[in-house]
């Protein structure tokens, strides 16, 4: 479809007379996927890591990144779960198995699944702590989330290199083009330029790379109308870091190519002194914290964080706040 409206969002799904309402359908089998049933009747498929004696004191809702999936946090889940935290990584809509594969499903039906596997969630382990981690496009739309009138029911947030990259950062060249391609050649998919694939890394880890490149539920061709609303979404993100009401851990690596530097150092100065909001730079970082060589770094970090978020403790990374590392680039 070529028009020269709005870009096009998919809709939500109108509910079957039978509708129930939101749900949880379990895995068939260990290691299966479930999937969550949303306030529209929307299934999106869920992975879940368990921690061994079944009783966690902490559970994760994951959000992947772009173009990615439930699987995305197939390291870190297992990695926490040997940790006393149960994980649930779920397919958003428009990726993985989820409806409307490639399709932009927008920010507020995006934001409001969120809420509802949130509660879904908390209403399975009443007596957890109950937190959100967004990685790269996860983390912005957690971050929406979390900024708008009607938060999730979550104790805590972490943002794993949320993108903000978002319409006031991109130059008048990048908005112009993207607003006249989204709208003229909307439903065009396309995948980046070699050029861009050869020096643009999102991890220090190849072989994960590769791996997720080779991956079905991976998406490699982007629509036009999709990265509209992605570049949309990370605006909203941009000005939400200092809005978030519950404490908040972000988490950004010094090699990162995706978000780089100038959006999340005007994010950060966006937030200003945000009494819940803490950061944490790792040098030897990468944009896909959770899937980089020494990411268990960052799990470590997020397990102890989790426990004890108004801590002035250091980290056990030692990881310092992100800005005063922004400010040398």
């Amino acid at each position: 479809m070529t028009s020269c409206a709005t870009p096009y969002v998919q809709p939500p799904l109108t509910p079957p007379a039978a509708f129930a309402g939101p749900a949880i359908v379990d895995p068939p089998r260990p290691g299966a996927p479930g999937a969550f049933i949303v306030q529209d009747g929307a299934r999106l498929p869920f992975l879940r890591w368990t921690p061994a004696n079944g009783q966690p004191d902490v559970v994760i809702v994951a959000l992947h990144g772009m173009n990615d999936h439930n699987a995305s946090f197939r390291l870190a889940g297992p990695w926490w779960a040997g940790h006393g935290i149960e994980t649930w990584s779920f397919d958003q809509r428009g990726f993985g198995q989820a409806p409307g594969r490639g399709v932009w499903a927008g920010e507020a039906t995006m934001v409001e699944d969120l809420r509802t596997i949130t509660a879904l969630v908390r209403a399975r382990r009443p007596n957890a702590t109950i937190a959100v981690v967004g990685e790269s496009m996860g983390g912005s739309v957690a971050a929406a989330a979390f900024a708008s009138d009607r938060a999730p029911d979550a104790d805590r947030l972490i943002l794993l290199a949320p993108g903000v990259w978002g319409w006031s950062s991109q130059n008048i060249a990048n908005r112009t083009s993207l607003w006249i391609a989204a709208r003229a050649l909307g439903s065009t998919a396309v995948q980046p330029p070699d050029f861009i694939a050869r020096h643009i890394l999102a991890s220090s880890n190849l072989a994960e790379l590769v791996r997720n490149g080779h991956d079905p539920d991976s998406i490699l061709s982007t629509r036009f109308d999709t990265i509209s609303g992605l570049v949309g979404l990370m605006e909203t993100a941009s000005n939400s870091l200092g809005r978030t009401r519950l404490p908040t851990l972000l988490m950004y690596g010094a090699h990162d190519q995706v978000v780089e530097p100038g959006p999340m150092r005007r994010a950060l100065m966006r937030a200003g002194e945000a009494p819940h909001l803490r950061t944490a730079w790792y040098p030897d970082g990468w944009h896909l914290l959770n899937r980089d060589l020494d990411a268990e770094v960052v799990y470590r970090d997020v397990a102890a964080w989790l426990r004890s978020p108004d801590s002035l403790a250091p980290l056990p990374s030692g990881a310092g706040p992100v800005q005063p590392q922004l400010g040398r680039r």
